[in-house]
């Protein structure tokens, strides 16, 4: 099983050999307490701003679901695309801890990929087991780091995160733009507290379950990749755009589908 190192407060300092070879070793580390209660608590103010602001054309991109236990019902899944309109999100993002983290795990200076916001509202679906990688990423970088900032407590009962030790190593596991085959592998629950950073790499497998409880499980993630491989960011969000627009940016006759 992976590492679970708990040195605190992690947002203070660097990692330290064992972190990074644990990162290594695994394909992702978690990072218990990386943020404080105050800090933690400023992030969520943050994302239930974003949450509640008004969805206009041209601002942060707000995605909808299906609800597993209203039918008919829609709740919000994620938020994309939302440091260029939030000045306090965009500094954590790109100049604090977290990127100087990454860097370090990745053995370089680092920038911002992608962000985004996952809810998993009560009644929202999880997410089927894939790699990051297999989402075409590879024609922007060889590689991304992923920095998973918990919000709200993610336990087994409302989907944390599962990973697959290891299988990082070996490249692209499944085909681009589909999930990984159900029962391949055994996918270990990684529950976390609010403030608590999962990091790992686009080749990691990872998934989720639905959320069944009465209440949200909201989540950062942010994605870097080496600033040696290139600044990808704008490049990305207009491919983004064009082919899976945030809901209120939908051509009605069009049918949009996410796979991966």
């Amino acid at each position: 099983m992976s590492a679970v190192l708990q040195d605190a407060p992690a947002g203070h300092r660097l990692p330290g050999p064992d972190e990074i070879a644990a990162m290594d070793r695994d394909g992702y580390l978690v990072v218990r307490g990386f943020f404080d209660p105050a800090e933690t608590a400023e992030l969520l103010r943050w994302t239930e701003a974003l949450q509640h602001a008004p969805e206009e054309k041209g601002r942060h991109w707000v995605y909808h679901e299906d609800s597993l236990t209203e039918p008919g019902a829609k709740v919000i899944q994620r938020i994309e695309n939302f440091c260029p309109f939030h000045e306090g999100f965009d500094r954590i993002v790109r100049n604090s801890a977290l990127a100087a983290w990454t860097g370090a795990l990745m053995g370089g200076p680092v920038v911002l990929f992608k962000e985004k916001i996952n809810f998993k509202m009560p009644g929202g679906p999880g997410f089927k087991a894939h790699q990051d990688q297999q989402a075409g990423w590879s024609r922007y970088a060889p590689l991304f780091v992923t920095a998973m900032v918990t919000l709200d407590p993610a336990t087994l009962e409302n989907g944390c995160l599962e990973m697959v030790p290891g299988r990082h190593r070996e490249g692209l596991i499944g085909e681009e733009w589909k999930p990984l085959e159900e029962g391949a592998m055994d996918y270990i629950p990684v529950p976390t507290a609010p403030g608590d950073v999962i990091f790992f790499d686009s080749y990691a497998p990872h998934a989720s379950k639905p959320n069944f409880t009465d209440r949200p499980r909201r989540i950062l993630y942010l994605t870097y990749n080496l600033a040696s491989d290139g600044d990808h960011r704008a490049r990305y969000y207009a491919e983004k755009f064009a082919s899976f627009p945030p809901d209120i940016e939908r051509d009605g006759s069009r049918d949009y589908v996410f796979r991966v």
